[in-house]
Formats: C-alpha cells, sequence, structure tokens
C-alpha cells in the first residue's frame, strides 16, 4: 500500500525526473506545434515578442520540448548509472521552475532587457549540469563524463543564437542532441531487443561494436567541426554527413530490427535511430543544394528525435513505475502518428512544393496529436505512486 504524502514536495510525481520533465515537455511540445500549425495555416501568431515564428519555433523545439526530454531522462538515467540518490523534492521542483521560466522569457514580452532574458533562458543547462555532475564525479562514471560536454555544447549554442540570432548553432544543438541520440541509442537499442527477443523465447545476444561505437561519435563531431567552421554547404559537410550515415547503418546491421517489427515499444527506437540515418543522408544531398536544407533538418528533428523521445518517454514512464512494457493501441497509433508527422515535414514540401504549408500544418497537428495521446494515457501514471509501494 502507497505511504501517504504530507506536501506536493513529499508527492511521488517530484519523486524522479522523468515524472515531471515528461509531463511539461509533452505539455509545451502539444502547445508549441498547435501555435506553430495554426501560425502556418494563418489563424494565430505564436506569441512571441523576442523572436520570429520561424527562430521561436527553432529554439523552443530544441531548448524547450527536447531540453525537458533531455532532463528528465538524464536525471533518472544518472541516478541508475552511479546508484546515488536521484535529484527529487525541492531540487527537482527548482529545475523544474526554471525552465519553465525559460519558456515564459522566450515567449512573450516582461520588458525584460535583453541580458536578463539571456541569464534566465540561459540559467536550466548549467543548473542540470551540476545535478548530473555531482552524482556523476562521486563514483568517477568517466563513461557518462561526455554527457556534461555536449550540455555545455548546447548552452554555447543557445547564448551564441540568442546574441547573435544566427541559426547556425541551433543547427549544431541539433547535431548535439542527434549525438546524444546516437550513444544513448547505441547502448540501450540492442539491450532493449535482445531483452525482448529473449522473454518471448528466441536465442538472441548483443553484439559488441566497441570501435563502431567510436566511429559513430566520431562522425557526428565531425559534422559539428564542420557546420562550426564550414558551414551548411559544400562538399565537406556533404561527405562527413554521408561518411556518418553509412558508419550508422553499418553499427544497426546488428540491431535485429526485422525480428522485433511485431513489439512496437521496440519498433519506435529503431525506427527514429533509422530517422538519423535517413536525416544525415538528406544533409549530404542538402550540403550540395539538391535538397533544402530545412528537409535534412526535419528528418533528424520530426524523424529521430520525434520518434526517440516519444518512444523513450512511454518505454521509461511505464517501466520507471513499475508497469509491464507493453504499447496499447493508442500508444502505438501514437507511434504511428509520429511517422505520418515526420513523413509529410520531410516529404511533403518536396513532392509537392506548392502545397507546402499545407503539409506543415497537418504534421504539425499530427506532432501534437502524439503527444495528447502521450498525456491522455500516462499522466495519470507519472503523477501517480508506483503501485507496487515502492519508491517513486
Amino acid at each position: 500500500m502507497p505511504e501517504p504524502f504530507d506536501t506536493l514536495f513529499d508527492h511521488p510525481f517530484l519523486g524522479r525526473g522523468f515524472r515531471p520533465f515528461f509531463l511539461l515537455g509533452a505539455i509545451y511540445s502539444a502547445m508549441s506545434l498547435l501555435i506553430w500549425g495554426g501560425f502556418y495555416a494563418g489563424h494565430i501568431t505564436p506569441p512571441s515578442f523576442l523572436l520570429d515564428p520561424v527562430s521561436w519555433h527553432a529554439h523552443e523545439m530544441i531548448y524547450g520540448f527536447a531540453m525537458a526530454i533531455v532532463a528528465g531522462f538524464l536525471l533518472t538515467a544518472v541516478a541508475n548509472w552511479t546508484s546515488a540518490a536521484p535529484v527529487r523534492q525541492i531540487h527537482l521542483a527548482g529545475l523544474c521552475l526554471i525552465w519553465l521560466a525559460g519558456r515564459a522569457v522566450m515567449s512573450f514580452d516582461f520588458g525584460l532587457p535583453s541580458a536578463a532574458i539571456f541569464i534566465i533562458e540561459g540559467s536550466f543547462i548549467p543548473a542540470l549540469a551540476i545535478s548530473l555532475a555531482i552524482p556523476l564525479l562521486k563514483s568517477w562514471s568517466k563513461r557518462n563524463f561526455v554527457f556534461l560536454a555536449l550540455l555545455s555544447i548546447l548552452l554555447a549554442c543557445d547564448l551564441g543564437f540568442l546574441i547573435t540570432e544566427n541559426r547556425t548553432p541551433l543547427y549544431i544543438a541539433i547535431m548535439i542532441i542527434i549525438t546524444m541520440i546516437s550513444l544513448i541509442g547505441g547502448r540501450v537499442i540492442p539491450a532493449f531487443t535482445v531483452a525482448a527477443l529473449r522473454r518471448r523465447g528466441e536465442k538472441a545476444f548483443q553484439t559488441p561494436q566497441g570501435r563502431m561505437d567510436i566511429l559513430a561519435l566520431t562522425s557526428l563531431v565531425c559534422i559539428v567541426l564542420t557546420l562550426v567552421f564550414v558551414g551548411t554547404q559544400g562538399i565537406v559537410l556533404a561527405g562527413a554527413s554521408f561518411i556518418s550515415a553509412t558508419i550508422h547503418a553499418l553499427r544497426m546491421r546488428h540491431y535485429h530490427t526485422l525480428k522485433i517489427l511485431n513489439d512496437p515499444m521496440v519498433w519506435i527506437l529503431h525506427v527514429g535511430y533509422a530517422w538519423v540515418i535517413v536525416g544525415l543522408l538528406l544533409m549530404s544531398l542538402a550540403a550540395l543544394n539538391i535538397l533544402a536544407f530545412s528537409t535534412a533538418l526535419h528528418a533528424l528533428t520530426a524523424g529521430a528525435i520525434g520518434s526517440m523521445t516519444l518512444g523513450m518517454m512511454c518505454r521509461v514512464t511505464l517501466g520507471h513505475t513499475g508497469r509491464n512494457l507493453i504499447a496499447g493501441k493508442l500508444t502505438t497509433l501514437s507511434f504511428i502518428l509520429m511517422q505520418g508527422a515526420a513523413l509529410l515535414r520531410v516529404l511533403g514540401p518536396v513532392i509537392v512544393p506548392d502545397q507546402a504549408s499545407l503539409w506543415i500544418t497537418i504534421s504539425a497537428f499530427l506532432w501534437s496529436a502524439c503527444f495528447i495521446l502521450y498525456l491522455l494515457l500516462y499522466a495519470r501514471i507519472l503523477w501517480q505512486p508506483r503501485p507496487d509501494g515502492r519508491a517513486a
């Protein structure tokens, strides 16, 4: 029987990082894309006075939505990796308030000077990094120090974009999140797949790919460096992106993908990883002016980030609240709708460019529908105590 709690700070909702940040991220994502879709349909204007609508959308999907999910995942994972007490209660509530303050100043005009806006918006990543660094350093979990470095780069990109209003730092930030997906995906996708296959009685084993893992990370670092020093066009970026796509495809060949297509909770992660490969290939073409650069970006964002975050949010929510890792019909529907949102956003403007606004609008509404479904199915689980009475 779950123990009663006296105050909000004792509530299970503030017991693990994934609970508030997945809820906040899902709400913000659904609202933001409804606003964005309404803007593209010509009905409303995003309530941003600091940035133009396109920049607001790009920035907030990275530093609003994606960072919330990254925070929820890392706060939960680092506690498991280090066997340390998780960030919880007042500490966790403080992190949520800092994130919310950033969303407020990026979306509404409070008459604040630019420096104050930059400080408020730029406070979340350092606060998150410090919260993660303490247990990582105490346990000397060297393998995971890389996430502190990646968060530092994300902070630099955030401030660089806000100060210069040049979108290249946002492109770099996207690649840093893709790097996180590659790192985490390389660990969890094979493990989750093999575990699922063994549960149904199949003999399956993980194939060690240490060198390939290093090559995958190195190839993404090369793309980031190319974006920094060369830009979004040219043979250097085309070559780096193609090589990275090839490495990630070779890495995926040992993931048992074809054996797991009947398990939505696992195949959504494979699909998210596959979108990384597609996005890198499209970036190679975009660097040669064969496609618009935004086409490649949305394969990486709507496709890879959208699929991977939604899949991990559902999996972590179920697994860390003591429930079976089974995707119901509505969860599976949300995974399918996410693919529809990504395909329409990536292919629609390419195949029928005259109707680009329509495809973007429909894609935005489909994306919102995915996270509305997540909220309908999982918000109650995020709020409630574990049914087995264990700590949140």
